[in-house]
């Protein structure tokens, strides 16, 4: 007779701390059991790619086995990019090569599914300006726009800067934007900041004084505000990006992201018309197609289609409706926002997607958040940026005055390395930038 059956033999009943030992589970199955939940849960991702050359300058990045805990097979998720190059290549290969490194550095170990994606907007920016700077050092003049997505689950996360751009294509055929382009001739708050910080924005000149073109940052002549690289146009041209992060319903959605190439050709609502009902490789090779019947090959084509499908279905997007379909840029149930006009409201009630944040600020206090660094085992501060282990007295406060200000309060994170500092107050124009114009 064991020893739960004497108890209640004598007793008549098995004592309370018995039946907890009853329904005790082996870490190992629990483990187990959530993994299985946890696949189940999952989305399936399918992708494709197509590209058109004309300068050579696009680059690309598709990685499905990212994961946030190395070794658990649960922890993936998957990123894909788009590098439209300008005045070379080389920024474009070095951000296809290293942005994803420096983000994941910017996130602490140890975090829960949660805490990653709660971090993820922070690291992103983090990231960004630590690539910038990093490759600002090899003192090439090139530059690059950036767009990348994360995807962890159903859960969408998308920086960019500059005029690479990515579209959500929802159930039922509607489309939302989930980057902002940041040329200087349709975005006005962007004119503002760079003349703020000490650029000039103005066309072309010409012989007679005629002005062609778009609208350009000068020196220099880029005619985005914001970049990875392009160190001779001054550093008011800021590598911050915009960050938006969804959840999508189970329902899933499609992902077009592109170059210029495409969406100078394309509005957004006939590129994702143009490949509906198409799987995942072929769309974007539709795409790309359809960019080049309206326009020709006159820039770099380049197109990633991504499919988060729910993993009970293997079928691409459903057809478009029959009704008429525009575009919207607001889709999306808000979190700790003002209340949304009644078009919003009934988006939301339809269940496409919540967003969880979003932020496109060029200030890099406001990007960086008001939480401390967290103390490294060493006992060293960490910089918010480019990770490297500060002293306590040597970390400035993100949150402090110009580089040469007194008033930086050292208890109040996070904090900057000297450089960094310097590169945060060169892009807010507080010092000069150390343009070098060939």
């Amino acid at each position: 007779m064991n020893e739960i059956t004497t108890m209640k033999h004598r007793n008549g009943s098995v004592s309370g701390e018995e039946r907890k030992r009853q329904h005790l589970v082996p870490l190992a199955s629990l483990i187990s059991q959530e993994i299985r939940h946890e696949k189940v849960k999952r989305p399936c991702i399918r992708y494709g790619h197509a590209a058109q050359s004309k300068k050579g300058e696009d680059y690309f990045l598709i990685k499905t086995d990212c994961q946030r805990i190395p070794g658990n097979s649960s922890s993936t998720f998957s990123v894909f990019g788009i590098f439209d190059g300008h005045n070379g290549a080389a920024a474009a290969i070095y951000c296809r090569d290293n942005l994803l490194s420096h983000v994941m550095s910017a996130m602490h170990p140890g975090l829960s599914r949660e805490e990653w994606l709660q971090a993820l907007p922070r690291a992103l920016v983090a990231g960004f300006v630590k690539t910038d700077k990093e490759f600002q050092r090899k003192e090439e003049t090139s530059g690059t726009t950036v767009t990348i997505v994360v995807i962890d689950g159903w859960t969408v996360t998308t920086a960019s800067v500059g005029d690479s751009r990515c579209i959500l294509d929802s159930q039922g055929g509607l489309i939302s934007l989930l980057t902002v382009d940041h040329r200087l001739e349709e975005n006005a708050e962007e004119r503002e900041r760079v003349t703020a910080s000490g650029g000039e924005v103005g066309r072309l000149s010409i012989v007679g004084g005629a002005e062609v073109g778009p609208l350009r940052c000068w020196p220099g002549g880029l005619c985005l505000s914001r970049s990875i690289g392009d160190m001779d146009v001054g550093e008011f041209i800021v590598p911050i990006p915009y960050v938006k992060q969804i959840k999508l319903s189970n329902a899933g959605g499609r992902l077009i992201i592109a170059s210029d190439g495409v969406w100078d050709a394309l509005f957004s609502e006939k590129a994702a018309k143009a490949c509906r009902g198409l799987p995942a490789e072929l769309a974007a090779r539709q795409v790309v197609k359809e960019a080049l019947r309206s326009r020709g090959l006159k820039d770099d084509t380049t197109c990633i289609v991504v499919d988060i499908i729910p993993p009970d279905h293997s079928a691409p997007i459903s057809l478009p409706p029959k009704k008429q379909n525009k575009i919207r840029s607001f889709i999306f149930r808000k979190r700790s926002r003002d209340s949304m006009n009644k078009l919003a409201n009934k988006l939301s009630a339809l269940g496409i997607a919540e967003e969880l944040f979003e932020d496109g600020s060029a200030m890099l206090d406001e990007r960086l958040g008001t939480e401390s660094s967290t103390l490294a085992t060493s006992g060293l501060f960490t910089c918010a940026v480019c990770q490297a282990d500060l002293a306590p007295s040597e970390g400035i406060s993100v949150h402090a005055g110009s580089f040469f200000s007194t008033s930086a309060k050292p208890w109040e994170g996070p904090f900057l390395c000297a450089d960094c500092r310097q590169k945060k107050d060169a892009m807010e124009g507080k010092r000069p930038s150390g343009v070098k114009v060939a």
